[in-house]
């Protein structure tokens, strides 16, 4: 890993880092894109949602598209990717085509559509360890994701993507996020996201101080970005162990949303079991859970059903790759899914639809293993149908994880299984940079 050329030099004192009591989000100078740069065709979707076809076709909108920041290229040619991601921030902001805002702010930034409107403050973060409650994770990371992430951040010595948080309960800080409408935006553009974005900053020192008052004594879940949160918090041990001390290292790019005022969407991520039609997977339950054969009724019919039985308790629905078969499973045998999630997990975990999905029927109920090749993964409807039909398998479709029962896992320390619950929007990516030069 290559440090930044703008990084202090290391001293020869060493101090722990300087975790905070409690949640602080303070002001930042942003880093944006010209006024008369087209963001249409320079903003891009989060870096781990993009694949190879997406970054070609973000490159080729323009030359100064984020994404040659967020995932460069390995070229041979043209050395170490994240050292060149590095110079290229520092050309792009030596030509203009990034400007760093005036004076520090905490910013609002909205997403909206039709429909939904989600809206929240930006702004740099005080990093804390999971241990001390304040800043709650709820999925496990993976060190290889967390080494690319490291590598880049020292490198450019930038936040180039927020993290997104949720709290909940209203107070100075809602007020502030919800008192913007009547003020012009900083900006204001429809993106390729079929989303409206604006963008307003926050600059009064009472109004800052209020917020931070409001702030301190809460607590947030992460909803995106844990292995962005983790890159943060091994970037601030890297920089105090080589004596570096305090600086924006101690500090992460942050987007903190009121679930209870403009919060996200919340979507089901869904399971696809291939090479076994849902009829026989119905088959194998019985007498495990109640089965409701809906042969005859339509898809959308299913999924009320299965909305409906989902107020209740656990609820799958079951659909083959054609949608001919169609089968509810609710009501789990109380005694068997008692012994097949794990004894030294919570009530609130154990509740949870995707763990009773994995622990009692994958791998009690229909004896599979439970990896990635035998239970896969679709975050719409649409997409895990054409996987069972391309399978000759089943869709197994979930209803929503409530926010609440998030936070309730995480506030207990404990991790959700894996891919159980995406929030949209996720912030667009080039919006607002967090540069260190800028700190």
């Amino acid at each position: 890993m290559s440090a930044s050329p703008h990084e202090p030099a290391p001293s020869s004192s060493f101090a722990p880092p300087p975790f905070p009591d409690g949640l602080v989000l303070a002001p930042f100078r942003g880093l944006r894109y010209d006024p008369a740069v087209d963001l249409a065709s320079v903003t891009s979707p989060p870096y781990d949602v993009i694949d190879a076809a997406g970054v070609a076709a973000l490159e080729q909108a323009s030359d100064v598209n984020v994404v040659r920041l967020i995932l460069p290229r390995d070229e041979a040619s043209e050395g170490d990717r994240y050292l060149r991601a590095a110079s290229t921030l520092a050309r792009w902001r030596s030509a203009g085509v990034l400007r760093p805002d005036p004076e520090p702010a905490l910013y609002v930034y909205e997403q909206s559509s039709q429909g939904h409107a989600q809206r929240g403050l930006l702004g740099a973060l005080a990093l804390s360890p999971p241990e001390d409650g304040i800043v709650l994770p709820h999925e496990n990371t993976m060190s290889g994701t967390v080494s690319d992430r490291l590598a880049l951040y020292t490198a450019v010595g930038a936040d180039l993507e927020p993290i997104f948080l949720l709290y909940g309960g209203g107070g100075a800080a809602s007020e502030a996020v919800a008192g913007v409408s009547s003020r012009v935006p900083l900006l204001d553009v429809t993106l390729a996201d079929g989303l409206r974005h604006r963008l307003w900053a926050l600059t009064n020192p009472a109004q800052l101080s209020a917020i931070a008052e409001d702030l301190h004594g809460r607590t947030a879940v992460i909803a995106d970005g844990h292995h962005r949160y983790a890159t943060y918090l091994q970037r601030q041990a890297a920089a105090h162990a080589a004596g570096q001390g305090p600086g924006p290292w101690d500090t992460g790019l942050t987007f903190l949303v009121d679930s209870t005022a403009f919060g996200p969407e919340v979507h089901p991520i869904h399971r696809v079991i291939p090479d076994i039609e849902a009829f026989e997977l119905a088959r194998r339950a019985e007498g495990a859970m109640r089965i409701h054969d809906l042969d005859g009724d339509d898809l959308d019919a299913g999924l009320h059903a299965l909305g409906a039985a989902g107020s209740t308790g656990p609820a799958f629905l079951l659909v083959s790759g054609d949608g001919g078969t169609l089968r509810l499973l609710t009501d789990p045998h109380a005694d068997r899914l008692a012994r097949a999630l794990p004894s030294d997990r919570s009530a609130a975990w154990r509740r949870l639809d995707v763990s009773v999905l994995h622990h009692y029927l994958v791998a009690d109920v229909w004896g599979l293993v439970d990896d990635v090749d035998t239970v896969r993964y679709e975050h719409d409807v649409d997409a895990a149908l054409a996987t069972a039909s391309a399978s000759g398998g089943t869709a197994v479709l979930l209803n929503p994880t409530p926010v609440d029962a998030v936070t309730a896992v995480a506030s207990g320390g404990e991790r959700m299984p894996r891919k159980s619950t995406l929030f949209t929007p996720k912030p667009r990516t080039g919006l607002v940079i967090r540069d260190h030069r800028d700190a």
